[in-house]
């Protein structure tokens, strides 16, 4: 019997039309996905597999672009935590981020994402980090006192119940009223693949 060797990502010529039904993809722009899944895959390590590196490339444009919610969002959809994203992992990574997918589906995962720990519930400190990171995205910087304050209002508003952590029915009532959490659920490039991605994709892998 001959040693096992790695296979290549599998063709969505097989699971296409899974995929579609289950996203909102459509069969043309999972085969397009394919195409940047192959790039990216084989862009810092050809093993088949988007690293925490590769991943930055296809959702913020950046490979150099390190932050919270690139860790949380490669954590979060490294299913199987293998160190690595397999294709239908990268697509569902994706189709989240679609400005077509359901405000709902949003919703729970930024909880997911927010809740940095793990716990069910997004605690204070993790609130702040949050903050944080969404200040430092934004090149502000501000005095300590104000970003206390910040946090402060943020979780007092979100925090209903008042037990000093937020569930998911706390999350969901404040998301809904402060849409801009979600804010970093969409991207844009997504409802036209057919023409964003063949640029994004040799532009974008090249800068590696």
């Amino acid at each position: 019997m001959g040693c096992n060797t790695s296979k290549p990502a599998p063709s969505p010529s097989h699971d296409r039309s899974a995929l579609a039904s289950d996203t909102p993809f459509s069969e043309g722009e999972i085969e397009y996905l394919h195409k940047l899944f192959q790039k990216l895959s084989d862009s810092v390590i050809k093993d088949g597999l988007i690293h925490k590196e590769e991943l930055g490339l296809a959702i913020f444009n950046n490979v150099n672009q390190r932050n919270l919610f690139l860790d949380r969002i490669f954590d979060l959809f490294d299913a199987n935590k293998n160190g690595g994203i397999g294709f239908e992992e990268f697509v569902g990574t994706l189709s989240v981020f679609h400005p077509n997918t359901p405000k709902a589906v949003k919703i729970a995962h930024a909880f997911k994402l927010y809740d940095l720990r793990h716990t069910g519930f997004i605690e204070r400190e993790e609130v702040r980090e949050m903050v944080l990171a969404l200040l430092c995205e934004s090149d502000l910087v501000l005095p300590d006192d104000v970003v206390e304050m910040i946090v402060e209002k943020s979780f007092s508003e979100a925090d209903a119940k008042g037990d000093g952590k937020i569930d998911e029915e706390e999350w969901k009532a404040y998301a809904e009223q402060n849409p801009s959490l979600l804010k970093h659920m969409t991207l844009p490039y997504l409802m036209d693949m057919t023409v964003a991605l063949p640029s994004f994709v040799e532009s974008g892998v090249n800068r590696l």
